[in-house]
């Protein structure tokens, strides 16, 4: 009897994916924190005052930045740069977004 070993070619071999969904979610969730202290440095106590009420819709943001962070890292194959300033900038504009609608809530 032969000692006979099968050999699998590549199209036969179980392809491992990469998973970019650490780096997404963690860029979105320090994006978020920086965004939040970036309005606290512009708005100074006022935000404080602002977020007495409004805690829930800027809370809301987290997650959904985190999960942008994630959809923007898998889109684009994880690269880096472009993955943090579009995670960036869609929080920046969330935040923007939320604040102007506070503002015209009054």
């Amino acid at each position: 009897m032969q000692n006979v070993k099968q050999r699998l070619t590549e199209t036969q071999q179980e392809q491992e994916e990469i998973s970019y969904s650490f780096l997404g979610g963690s860029s979105g969730f320090v994006l978020y924190w920086l965004v939040l202290a970036v309005a606290f440095i512009v708005y100074g106590s006022n935000m404080m005052f602002l977020l007495l009420y409004t805690w829930p819709f800027f809370l809301a943001l987290l997650p959904f930045s985190v999960l942008l962070g994630i959809i923007f890292s898998t889109l684009l194959r994880g690269h880096l740069i472009f993955t943090v300033l579009l995670t960036g900038m869609t929080v920046l504009g969330l935040f923007w977004l939320v604040f102007s609608f506070m503002s015209g809530w009054s």
